[in-house]
């Protein structure tokens, strides 16, 4: 007689938890990346900062530059969201207001100062500003298609994809904008969050007549 066989170990990691993993290297990844350089920064030294091994961290991510793009990606749904649910005849630099009256912001809290520091190494980094490209690239699709949503439009209607590609590029505009304008201010965080916030509503409100 045989003993029933059964799987042993530990189990599987939740989605939520990887998710968690994912931004605990990305915090690490840009620490190191800040204060040694990205030439200097190897995996190992990445996964040793988070407690997990280089293997890991390969695992989640294919080079070291791309360990970043859970922050630039973060607020990609939010936004998203902003943009369905914007209403009719709203101006469009009044976009966010209900998502920041209501903390649910895309780049807020802590974030917001690690974020600034990674958008200002993208200017003298390549590697770093391929993945930041490539994040706005991948996001402008999702905005697309809840601009489309939005004006009971096909996903692949012209209007909307020439629109999100206006949208996007406000967007990444005032965002490198504010972080390479503030690379010397002290990191105060309530202050931070409205010099962001209004440049954001400068920006849209310059592509408004584009959206309108």
């Amino acid at each position: 007689m045989t003993a029933a066989s059964g799987r042993t170990g530990r189990p599987p990691l939740t989605e939520e938890r990887r998710a968690e993993i994912r931004l605990e290297i990305a915090r690490a990844a840009v620490d190191l990346f800040v204060t040694q350089g990205v030439a200097a920064t190897t995996g190992e030294q990445i996964g040793q900062a988070v407690g997990v091994s280089a293997r890991t961290v390969w695992r989640y991510f294919p080079s070291k530059e791309s360990c970043v793009r859970p922050l630039f990606s973060a607020g990609i749904d939010v936004i998203a969201a902003c943009l369905r649910d914007w209403p009719s005849g709203q101006p469009l630099e009044q976009l966010f207001d209900r998502t920041l009256a209501s903390e649910q912001h895309f780049v807020a809290g802590p974030e917001q100062a690690t974020v600034g520091a990674l958008v200002r190494l993208t200017r003298t980094e390549p590697g770093l500003r391929a993945v930041w490209l490539q994040t706005y690239d991948e996001a402008e699709p999702a905005f697309a298609r809840a601009l489309a949503e939005r004006a009971g439009l096909p996903a692949e209607d012209l209007r909307p994809t020439i629109q999100a590609a206006m949208f996007n590029a406000a967007l990444r505009a005032a965002v490198e904008y504010y972080a390479w304008r503030t690379a010397d201010a002290e990191p105060d965080p309530a202050r931070a969050e409205a010099e962001l916030t209004a440049t954001m509503r400068s920006a849209l409100a310059a592509a408004a007549d584009g959206l309108a």
